[in-house]
């Protein structure tokens, strides 16, 4: 779809006129700062997006674009959040199923070889799953397949990266025992 000149304009006037408020407002409530000018830009496709939703008076404007910034911000932060608990969780899991004393870095270091062991689409699928939160439907349709087809898929990177973590398990026992 085209837009209008007259709406590019609009756009460009948004983005001059409050730009600056919207990453001031975003650099305020992001650590580290350096993530606020993304999540402006996801503010800014936003309102690309609902160009015709943004009022016209400029003060308006400026609020509606700031409630967008809180929710693309609270976005975020779920999402780090979510990625924190699935890494704690991951840790705490091969912590338990360790038979070496390993240190939580030493356990997240084996978690992300293994990672890079699986192929990058296995990789892409565990991580839209797993860290993007999203469901088997909504990681089929950013992949092109259908939810069927990424519940079967993930139950097999699943088995694989248990598999391979396990086996890396073994090995480390038996090398200490030798």
């Amino acid at each position: 779809m085209t837009r209008s000149a007259g709406a590019e304009a609009r756009f460009a006037e948004l983005m001059g006129e409050h730009g600056k408020a919207v990453l001031g407002y975003l650099t305020r409530r992001t650590d580290p700062a350096f993530d606020a000018a993304d999540l402006m830009a996801e503010v800014f496709v936003v309102a690309w997006r609902r160009l015709g939703d943004v009022p016209g008076q400029s003060d308006e404007a400026r609020a509606w674009l700031l409630g967008v910034a809180r929710r693309v911000l609270a976005n975020h932060h779920r999402g780090a959040t979510r990625r924190n608990q699935l890494a704690d969780r991951l840790r705490g899991d091969l912590e338990l199923r360790s038979q070496t004393h390993s240190s939580p870095d030493e356990v997240a270091g084996r978690v992300g070889e293994a990672l890079g062991r699986l192929d990058a689409e296995d990789r892409e699928l565990l991580t839209l799953i797993a860290w993007e939160d999203l469901t088997s439907e909504q990681a089929g349709a950013v992949l092109g397949l259908s939810g069927a087809a990424v519940r079967k898929r993930l139950q097999r990177i699943r088995t694989r990266l248990r598999a391979d973590l396990e086996a890396e398990d073994d090995s480390l026992l038996a090398h200490a025992l030798t």
